[in-house]
């Protein structure tokens, strides 16, 4: 089954990462990246950028709405996601435990419904 390990975190906080810190954050993506495509559960993944570059739609009375980032007032933003392929949500949860995203923010675990 699917996967999604959406990765939240304080933007804030990462603006004011120096080089160093930086290295080891990407560092430590890139051996947690490894040990996914290792173990064959790998699907994709991909950071995004800033809040402050999110747009948000709506269409409402067949009117569109645009809102430009950031639109949320939130402490954490959504910063970057695994798919990953495993058995089941324990075997799911394990990895995003061990998501370097887990340690300072927060994984949100969510089964991809096939289309």
């Amino acid at each position: 089954m699917q996967y999604m390990l959406l990765i939240h975190g304080e933007e804030a906080a990462r603006a004011g990462a120096g080089k160093a810190e930086m290295d080891m954050m990407f560092a430590a993506y890139d051996a947690y990246s490894r040990a996914l495509r290792a173990a064959g559960v790998y699907a994709e993944a991909n950071p995004l950028q800033n809040s402050t570059t999110a747009s948000v739609v709506r269409v409402r009375d067949g009117k569109t709405q645009v809102l430009n980032g950031p639109y949320s007032e939130s402490r954490e933003q959504l910063g970057g996601y695994y798919v990953i392929n495993t058995d089941n949500l324990d075997a799911a949860l394990e990895w995003a435990a061990r998501c370097p995203g887990a340690q300072h923010g927060s994984v949100e675990v969510r089964p991809v419904m096939a289309m």
